[in-house]
């Protein structure tokens, strides 16, 4: 019994780590021989708010499930965020599909200013400083998916001078 409480104690502590944020819920159709067949798709994106992030997908016949089932699958996808301050190191701009995301980094005290799914990830990471642009499709999944691919391909100067086999002074000018 009191092996049972420690289990539950545990799992709930793990859970409140993360910020678990449901950007976009969506009733799906498959259309059979007897009639429709409803189900739900849920895209959810969880953070630590100190640079680690990643979403997930859920589809389930009830949301709740299909809630529970996106954030598994977040939290196996996490991606570290490369911070410079409370912002990112260089400007960049992330393509999925149609969607396309600018994101630039802002001077402290500027806040989020970003539209709700990027916002939904860049809250979630941790990022207090940011400027961002929304261009082309405006899908919720297209757009977290460019966003998640701009921040992946973000790099600090330690990095790129590494890379180039220099000083990061001098990559800093």
């Amino acid at each position: 019994m009191q092996r049972d409480r420690r289990k539950r104690r545990r799992k709930k502590r793990e859970e409140n780590i993360y910020e678990e944020r449901v950007v976009s819920i969506s009733r799906v159709v498959k259309v059979v021989k007897g009639g429709r067949r409803f189900r739900f798709n849920a895209l959810v994106v969880v953070g630590d708010k100190k640079g680690q992030v990643g979403f997930g997908t859920g589809k389930a016949q009830e949301v709740p499930d299909a809630i529970r089932k996106a954030i598994e699958e977040a939290k196996r996808n996490f991606v570290k965020v490369p911070m410079y301050g409370t912002t990112i190191p260089h400007e960049i701009t992330g393509k999925h599909g149609g969607g396309r995301v600018y994101l630039k980094p802002a001077v402290e005290g500027t806040g989020v200013i970003a539209g709700g799914p990027i916002r939904a990830v860049l809250e979630a990471a941790g990022v207090k400083d940011i400027l961002s642009k929304s261009l082309g499709s405006d899908s919720p999944i297209n757009i977290v998916r460019a966003t998640m691919n701009a921040i992946d391909r973000l790099r600090t100067a330690d990095e790129v001078a590494r890379t180039r086999g220099k000083e990061p002074k001098e990559i800093l000018g």
